[in-house]
């Protein structure tokens, strides 16, 4: 059924559409649809293993909460503003929804089984929602309006995470944006459909080094800090162990001078790292800087002897017309 909207025709996601297109996809794919009945009366949403839904002029997902057995579902190239009703999909490995005008994510909590996300051609700025999704491999959210490099760390928490495309968004312009995402990505292999080479992935292994090293102070410091809650605690309830000396419970009387020296050896622990991160990514950045001199100077050196050789063959040229003209004569 269609309605208007805003000009646009637009289709109502309902049960007559949904068996519609499982028909039409079983004609197409008979294969995919080994044994179903494709006579509409007779379907049984929850059978249903794969599903598409491209190129219908749909506004709202809807009438999907019997498709309990979906593993792919395609709503690419529709009219979609709002990612919803997929609460009961809970087996669904692949979703496309491309080529929309989604500006968020969200109502994804349920598809904990989702291993590929497709959400490129958007309009979509910010990376959220997704904590779920434990099991996701690949994700595509290229062509939408994702800004800052710091905005896409969200994705460090999916471990399985394979390939990532960010290309088309205005983060992927910025200077460093390829040694970035492999730093912060260790494990990361494709990268806007391209092969990370292996001289990024181990140029950038360093520098995570350094990410995981601040990891490990901020989770250090952290743990110091509650221990020396808990002292201060003790001594202001005169609660600590007697075997502890004197002068170690004098320190903990000033809770000021405490958390204060807290504070100043975790700063100083971080300058230290990010010194040594400097002086490595120093290192890289002059290695770079001589592997682009060496080209140019290679190629400048190539263009000479070109040029060289050209002015041999004039010369060549020349005695053959001198010598031509000569005998001419």
């Amino acid at each position: 059924r269609m309605t208007r909207r805003g000009g646009k025709s637009t289709t109502l996601m309902d049960e007559e559409i949904l068996k519609k297109a499982i028909v039409e996809q079983a004609e197409q794919e008979p294969q995919d649809q080994a044994g179903l009945i494709i006579k509409a009366e007779e379907i049984h949403f929850n059978e249903i293993l794969k599903l598409r839904l491209e190129y219908r002029n749909i506004l709202i997902i809807d009438h999907l909460w019997e498709f309990t057995s979906l593993a792919k579902l395609d709503l690419n190239h529709n009219l979609i503003e709002k990612i919803e009703g997929l609460d009961r999909l809970i087996n669904l490995t692949w979703l496309n929804l491309t080529f929309n005008s989604i500006e968020k994510i969200e109502g994804l909590e349920s598809l904990r089984k989702l291993e590929v996300l497709n959400l490129s051609n958007n309009r979509i700025s910010v990376i959220e929602n997704m904590d779920t999704l434990e099991k996701i491999t690949h994700f595509f959210i290229a062509n939408n309006l994702i800004e800052k490099l710091d905005k896409v760390l969200y994705l460090r928490k999916f471990k399985n995470l394979f390939t990532v495309n960010l290309f088309g968004n205005p983060v992927s312009k910025e200077d460093d944006y390829k040694f970035f995402i492999a730093a912060y990505f260790p494990n990361l292999v494709c990268l806007d459909y391209r092969l990370l080479d292996e001289k990024t992935v181990s140029i950038n292994s360093g520098v995570h080094t350094f990410v995981q090293c601040r990891d490990l102070e901020d989770n250090y410091n952290e743990k110091v800090r509650k221990i020396a809650v808990a002292t201060l605690e003790d001594v202001a309830k005169d609660k600590l162990d007697k075997d502890m000396p004197d002068d170690v419970k004098m320190l903990f009387t000033d809770k000021d001078t405490v958390m204060d020296a807290l504070t100043t050896g975790h700063d100083n622990h971080l300058l230290k790292i990010n010194g040594r991160e400097t002086q490595l990514v120093t290192r890289v950045n002059a290695w770079k800087v001589a592997l682009i001199k060496g080209i140019q100077d290679k190629e400048l050196k190539r263009n000479r002897m070109r040029i060289s050789d050209i002015h041999r063959y004039v010369d060549h040229l020349w005695e053959q017309l001198e010598e031509l003209q000569y005998h001419h004569l």
